[in-house]
């Protein structure tokens, strides 16, 4: 099971540190998890293996919809920050858009994200 890590810059600490308290759960389920670059880096550096595609607006976005279409990306935790401007705001909504069309969990903030780990 592959799950995609997306997190905009106020919220990209949040994720690790979500991702950080979650390491048990994800290591025993066995799960890999592939992220946009910046948030990568991040992961990384919270001490997680993580594989990592372009940043968000640079097509990062585009690439982790590009898998969830064919089938490789099972769920996305995509920590918004719903208070601040993004330019890349059409990638997001298509990239949002694309989970309800392939029916892939989406999580948009850490409580969310924490319920559907609870549901494996």
């Amino acid at each position: 099971m592959k799950i995609a890590i997306i997190a905009h810059d106020g919220k990209k600490a949040e994720m690790v540190r979500f991702l950080s308290n979650a390491h048990e759960i994800l290591k025993q389920e066995g799960i890999k998890l592939i992220a946009t670059g910046t948030t990568g880096s991040h992961v990384v550096a919270g001490g997680l293996e993580v594989e990592r595609v372009a940043s968000g607006p640079m097509g990062g976005d585009a690439q982790i919809a590009a898998q969830i279409t064919e089938g490789k990306i099972h769920m996305v935790f995509f920590f918004r920050d719903p208070l601040d401007k993004h330019p890349h705001e059409p990638d997001v909504l298509m990239l949002m858009r694309i989970c309800d069309v392939h029916n892939v969990p989406l999580a948009t903030n850490p409580a969310t994200a924490e319920l559907i780990l609870k549901g494996l």
